[in-house]
């Protein structure tokens, strides 16, 4: 599948994973891919303010990576998401949430070291089912717009289509399916 995924959509894609080693996340979620896009620039003619939507994604990760509608549903059940985050946060720190997992140190990373590579280059960083998902779906939406290749515009759509964050996001910053289908068509 990768082959079929334009210069521009693959340095998303590796972008991505970049994303995650910088923040020492254990895998590339659709958080990174999005934050991959948003370097490229590929949202800046929908006037898209970059550093506002890495702010909404840095506080839906605070709030543990609940979107509004998990917000919502607790809150239909008598549970304040705000209350529960402020009081791990009192217990844990500020970002308890968002913390990225431990990485353990392999014999691998010892030999890197040795060798004078950084880890952060070379180790590999999995792919979330929900950021795998993004890459599936982008793929179903060339194929159904008969587009012979993926690109960025492909891989956008594809994560306004998943619920979560990430699309939640977009929608408040005016990123909407449509929008983004319609200039895909122009």
């Amino acid at each position: 599948m990768f082959e079929r995924f334009t210069t521009e959509a693959r340095d998303t894609v590796t972008g991505a994973v970049a994303e995650a080693r910088r923040a020492g996340a254990a895998t590339v979620t659709e958080e990174h891919l999005l934050l991959a896009i948003l370097a490229q620039g590929a949202l800046d003619p929908l006037a898209v303010d970059r550093a506002a939507v890495a702010a909404d994604l840095a506080e839906s990760r605070r709030r543990g990576g609940m979107s509004r509608a998990d917000e919502e549903a607790l809150a239909g059940l008598g549970i304040d998401l705000t209350e529960i985050v402020s009081r791990v946060e009192e217990s844990h720190g500020e970002g308890a949430l968002s913390s990225a997992a431990p990485r353990r140190r392999t014999l691998g990373a010892s030999l890197r070291s040795a060798l004078g590579r950084p880890e952060s280059q070379t180790r590999h960083v999995p792919f979330t089912q929900g950021a795998k998902k993004v890459l599936e779906q982008s793929l179903r939406i060339a194929l159904g717009r008969k587009d012979r290749h993926i690109g960025t515009p492909h891989l956008l759509l594809a994560l306004l289509s998943r619920p979560g964050p990430v699309s939640e996001v977009l929608a408040d910053h005016g990123v909407t399916y449509a929008g983004v289908e319609s200039r895909l068509a122009a």
